[in-house]
C-alpha cells in the first residue's frame, strides 16, 4: 500500500522568493571637498594661520632665561610669561576652563558653530591635511579619478608623497605639543642627539598619530560622531542664533537653465541644482534640506553659492548667515543684527565678563609667595631651657617669584612669646630661592604658667623684603595642664 505523503515536497512561491539582506551598518563613503573661495574661506585660513603661529611658535618664545609658555608636570609648576603658578594655583586653572566654556556658549547662542568652522583643531588640522592633498594629487575630480585608478608607479609616487609629508607635519605637531611640557629646546637636542625618553618618545608619536589619523583619515566622522558638541549644539540654539541658512523661499523650485532664462516665466527658484554646495561641504551635507547637526558652520557652502550667483547674474546670499526668524519674517540684516543683544547673550556675557574681572583681579592681587602651618603633632608642648613652654611648627614657605627672596617671620597672639628657629638669622629672616620650596623649622615659647592651660590663637606674620608683601596664616598654641 503506497504513502499517502508526497516525500518529494514541491516548492512553494514563497520558498522561491529570495531573502532580503538588510545591512543595519554602512560603511562611509569618501568624501572629497572641492577648494573654494570667498569671504569666509579667507576668515578660515586667517584663523588657522593665526593659530598655528600661536601653537608652532609660543613654545619657542623666551621670557627671561626660560621658555615663556611651559607646564613643568614634573616640577610641578606652570610658567606663563612672568607668572609661576603651582597645585595649589589650580582654582586659576578651573576658571579659566569655565571662561572657556562660557566664551562657547555666547559664540554659539550668537552665531552657532563658529569655533567648529574656524578655530577647532580638527577643522584647522582638516584644511591643511586637505590643502597638501589638493597640491599633491590635485582637486576633487583629479583625486576621485586617482584613486578610483589601478595601482601605478604614478599613483604610488602622489600617495606616497602626500603621507610622507602628512606624517612629517603630524610628528611636528606632536613634537610642539610635548614642547609645551618639557622645555622644547632640551627636547629638540635630544631628538637630533637621539636621546629621548620613553615618556617624551610615546607623547610625540601618539599626539602625531592622532593628528595624521584624524585629519588625513577621519576627518568629517570626528566631527559627526566622536565631538560630544554636535550633540548639544542645539541646547544653546534658538531661532535668533545666526546659522548657515538656505533661502527655500528664493531658491525653491529648482532647477537647471540658461543664463537668459527669466525665472518668474519658468517658475523657477534661484538654485540652479548645480550641488556645488554639497561638493565644498567638508562634512558632505546637503544645506538645503536644512540645518542639521553635522553642518559645522564653515560657511564653504555660502562661498561658492556666491560664486554661482555672480556667474548667473543673480543676487547673492541664497546660501548665507541668517537666522531662522529673519528668514520667515523676510528681516533685513539690521533688524537681524539687532536680536543678538538678547536675554540669552547678555546673561552669557555678563556671566563671562564677570568671571574675566574676578580671575585678572585675583591674579593682580595674588600674593608672591605662599604659607603653610604645620604643628608638630608628636610634641604637644615641651619644656626648654631658662623656664619656657615650647611648641614646634613647621613652615612651609613656596617662593612664587623667579627670584631669591628674603622673608621676616614673627608671631603674636600671646604675651612673652619668643619666635626661634635654627635657620633664621638674628632678624629672624630666611632666603627662599627662585620657585622654590622651603620648610623651616619653628618654636615658639612663652614663659612657662604665664597663661592658663588649654589651647590659644597665634599668628605667624611672614613678611617678604623684596616685594614689600605680607601673608599672615593662624595657628594654636597648647598649653598642658
Amino acid at each position: 500500500m503506497k504513502s499517502a505523503t508526497n516525500p518529494k515536497a514541491l516548492p512553494t512561491a514563497d520558498a522561491k522568493k529570495q531573502a532580503t539582506v538588510i545591512h543595519l551598518y554602512a560603511a562611509a563613503e569618501k568624501i572629497y571637498p572641492r577648494s573654494t573661495f570667498g569671504f569666509f574661506t579667507k576668515w578660515r585660513w586667517a584663523m588657522i594661520w593665526l593659530t598655528q603661529i600661536v601653537f608652532y611658535g609660543m613654545p619657542w618664545l623666551e621670557w627671561g632665561n626660560r621658555q615663556a609658555l611651559l607646564f613643568d608636570l614634573e616640577a610641578k609648576r606652570f610658567y606663563i610669561f612672568n607668572l609661576v603658578l603651582y597645585p595649589q594655583d589650580l582654582i586659576y586653572l578651573t576658571a579659566i576652563l569655565i571662561i572657556a566654556a562660557l566664551s562657547l556658549f555666547l559664540f554659539t547662542a550668537i552665531a552657532g558653530r563658529l569655533w567648529c568652522g574656524y578655530a577647532c583643531p580638527q577643522t584647522v588640522y582638516t584644511e591643511m591635511f586637505l590643502w597638501i592633498e589638493a597640491k599633491i594629487e590635485g582637486d576633487r575630480a583629479a583625486r576621485i579619478k586617482l584613486d578610483n585608478a589601478s595601482l601605478s608607479s604614478r599613483k604610488l609616487l602622489k600617495k606616497g608623497s602626500k603621507h610622507f609629508v602628512w606624517i612629517a607635519l603630524s610628528l611636528w605637531t606632536g613634537f610642539t605639543f610635548v614642547g609645551y611640557f618639557s622645555p622644547i629646546r632640551e627636547l629638540g637636542s635630544a631628538v637630533v642627539n637621539l636621546g629621548l625618553g620613553p615618556w617624551e618618545t610615546f607623547w610625540i608619536g601618539f599626539y602625531g598619530f592622532a593628528t595624521y589619523g584624524n585629519a588625513g583619515f577621519m576627518r568629517e566622522q570626528v566631527c559627526k560622531y566622536m565631538c560630544p558638541y554636535a550633540r548639544f549644539q542645539s541646547a544653546m540654539f534658538d531661532d535668533d542664533t545666526l546659522v548657515v541658512t538656505y533661502d527655500e523661499a528664493r531658491g525653491e523650485p529648482r532647477g537647471s537653465r540658461s543664463r537668459k532664462a527669466d525665472l518668474t516665466n519658468q517658475n523657477i527658484g534661484s538654485c540652479i541644482d548645480c550641488s556645488m554646495c554639497v561638493q565644498v561641504c567638508p562634512t558632505g551635507i546637503d544645506i538645503r534640506k536644512g540645518l542639521q547637526y553635522e553642518c559645522i558652520g564653515c560657511g564653504a557652502c555660502a562661498d561658492v553659492c556666491d560664486t554661482v550667483m555672480d556667474k548667473m547674474g543673480y543676487a547673492r546670499g541664497l546660501i548665507k548667515y541668517s537666522t531662522q526668524t529673519a528668514i520667515v519674517k523676510g528681516w533685513s540684516h539690521t533688524q537681524m543684527l539687532k536680536r543678538i543683544l538678547r536675554p540669552r547673550v547678555m546673561i552669557y556675557a555678563a556671566a563671562l565678563v564677570l568671571l574675566v574681572i574676578t580671575l585678572c583681579t585675583s591674579l593682580w592681587l595674588r600674593a608672591p609667595f605662599k604659607v603653610d602651618v604645620i604643628r608638630d603633632r608628636g610634641v604637644m608642648a615641651r619644656l626648654a631651657e631658662g623656664g619656657m613652654l615650647e611648641n614646634v611648627y613647621r613652615l612651609q614657605i613656596m617662593n612664587a617669584t623667579e627670584s631669591a627672596q628674603h622673608y621676616q617671620l614673627s608671631a603674636t597672639g600671646l604675651d612673652g612669646l619668643v619666635v626661634q628657629s635654627d635657620v633664621l638669622d638674628a632678624n629672624h629672616t630666611v632666603v627662599v630661592n627662585a620657585a622654590e620650596t622651603r620648610g623651616v623649622p619653628v618654636r615658639l615659647q612663652i614663659p612657662d604658667g604665664s597663661v592658663k592651660s588649654g589651647s590659644h590663637a597665634v599668628t605667624f606674620s611672614i613678611h617678604a623684603v623684596e616685594d614689600d608683601a605680607t601673608v599672615t596664616e593662624k595657628s594654636i598654641f597648647l598649653v598642658p595642664r
